[in-house]
């Protein structure tokens, strides 16, 4: 690829804030403060954030020190057993299948999400008149308008990031910069609406289905794990290392990002708590365009909307070139399907696109079908383990390469910082492992869908025999 079609470290940054912040900002505040109280949700954001920002300053540090090894932080599961051994070639291609089909999945739900905001300007698509009945089954004209909607939007993308890496990472980055600024807008009228007694009681506790009471610690517990949702994607530039001008851009991208969507969650979360009582805020289904609408009016609302799909068409870009990214950077690394490395002329992987969308379309009949739609959800709420266990792979790897020395001979101080740095992350990505898969059902399906892949696993083999 010529370094005029390469991306900057502008383009990378908008990629990683683009990603990061989707559709999860717009529906956090009320899921937070469902299981926390003010105090509780603030300082969940403070303990994620030092240890995302630790599980950032890890991608950094080894997309620099080991620049041979794009395409994600699911790439260095290889690295942790002997090059060209089946522990490290099976260990490579099982985390990519998990971690692809948990983006996969997330696409998807990003896609229907944007045809459900615009639904705020185009009403028809939420018409429950039936179009016509086939046995018992029933399509509703709004559930056609929206399975047409998803699938322009799916296939639109497609051919767009087709025509090159540059012009795609242009758009996504004109959304990403509107976001921001609508967001950062959205931070300064809510400067000025904010009331201190909507958040009052500061630190109260909440209830579980039992009816027994959550203290302070355990609510801090459970609002952390919601919050690493929203960082999802922080890994984004990490993913195009490959295709960076300069592999200090991807670092810099990386914290740079990170940074700016820390500062858009903790400031509308915070600020949401104080424009809307804690019992309005628990109840909204829309909280960001309640809480604006009652400052600004509908007028407000409308606009907030707007900037939603915005923001989501932003993501979506992000997320399907992600998403076809991994498992063509992982089949040039040997750990995945060689049929995964066929590109076009302008350097995008096409067979990656074609089958990472085509298995998309399927997740989209879930606009139609009820029961593609249960099943959809079954894979969003079992594919935690997808983006968790790629985490902690980075961090036990960096590890590695600071007990051994690699990559620091003449640079002890720094060995001793990212070691620190490495323990941190580690520590922080097993105990939200065992927070988010507390749950054994969740934990036994997440492992199920993690390991589908062994069925194309031979495939894999022989492409490793030809790479050593």
């Amino acid at each position: 690829m010529s370094q005029t079609n390469k991306l900057g470290l502008w383009v990378l940054t908008a990629l990683v804030v683009g990603n990061m912040v989707g559709s999860g900002i717009f529906m956090l505040p009320r899921t937070l403060l469902e299981v926390a109280s003010p105090a509780g949700v603030m300082l969940a954001w403070g303990l994620t954030g030092l240890g995302v920002l630790a599980t950032a300053l890890v991608f950094g540090s080894l997309v620099i020190r080991k620049p041979s090894l794009s395409g994600g932080p699911q790439i260095y599961a290889k690295e942790l057993f002997k090059s060209g051994s089946h522990a490290s070639i099976f260990s490579g291609f099982i985390s990519t299948w998990g971690y692809w089909i948990g983006n996969l999945a997330g696409n998807i739900a990003i896609i229907t999400t944007f045809a459900s905001y615009l639904s705020t300007f185009f009403p028809a698509l939420t018409n429950q008149q039936v179009l016509f009945s086939v046995g018992t089954f029933t399509l509703k004209v709004g559930n056609a308008l929206t399975f047409i909607v998803c699938t322009l939007l799916l296939w639109g993308t497609h051919f767009l990031i087709l025509t090159g890496i540059k012009g795609a990472g242009k758009i996504n980055f004109i959304a990403t910069a509107t976001k921001v600024i609508g967001f950062l807008l959205f931070i300064i009228i809510g400067l000025f609406a904010f009331q201190k007694s909507n958040i009052v009681p500061f630190v109260a506790p909440r209830f579980d289905d039992a009816g027994e009471t959550i203290g302070l610690l355990s609510q801090i517990n459970n609002a952390a794990v919601s919050t690493l949702w929203a960082f999802l994607g922080v890994e984004s530039a990490m993913v195009f290392a490959s295709r960076a001008k300069k592999q200090a851009d991807v670092k810099r991208a990386t914290i740079l990002g990170l940074l700016i969507a820390l500062t858009i969650y903790i400031g509308i979360s915070t600020l949401v708590m104080g424009m809307l009582n804690q019992e309005a805020l628990i109840h909204s289904e829309k909280p960001l365009i309640d809480a604006i609408e009652t400052v600004l009016g509908p007028i407000g609302a409308k606009s907030l909307a707007g900037l939603g799909l915005i923001s989501l068409l932003g993501s979506t870009i992000g997320w399907i070139m992600l998403s076809a990214e991994v498992p063509y950077q992982a089949a040039k690394q040997g750990i995945f399907l060689s049929s995964f490395l066929k590109e076009n002329t302008h350097g995008m992987p096409t067979f990656s696109l074609v089958v990472t969308n085509s298995l998309g379309q399927l997740f989209v009949f879930s606009t139609i079908f009820n029961s593609i739609s249960a099943a959809f959800d079954f894979v969003i709420y079992i594919a935690t383990l997808s983006y968790l266990i790629p985490y902690f792979i980075s961090s036990v790897y960096q590890m590695k390469i600071v007990v051994t020395g690699e990559t620091y001979n003449l640079e002890p101080r720094s060995r001793w910082s990212d070691g620190i740095i490495a323990l941190l992350s580690t520590i922080y990505s097993v105990w939200v492992i065992i927070a988010g898969t507390a749950d054994m059902k969740t934990f036994a399906l997440g492992m199920l869908l993690l390991f589908s892949g062994v069925f194309f696993y031979r495939n894999v083999t022989k492409l490793a025999k030809q790479n050593y």
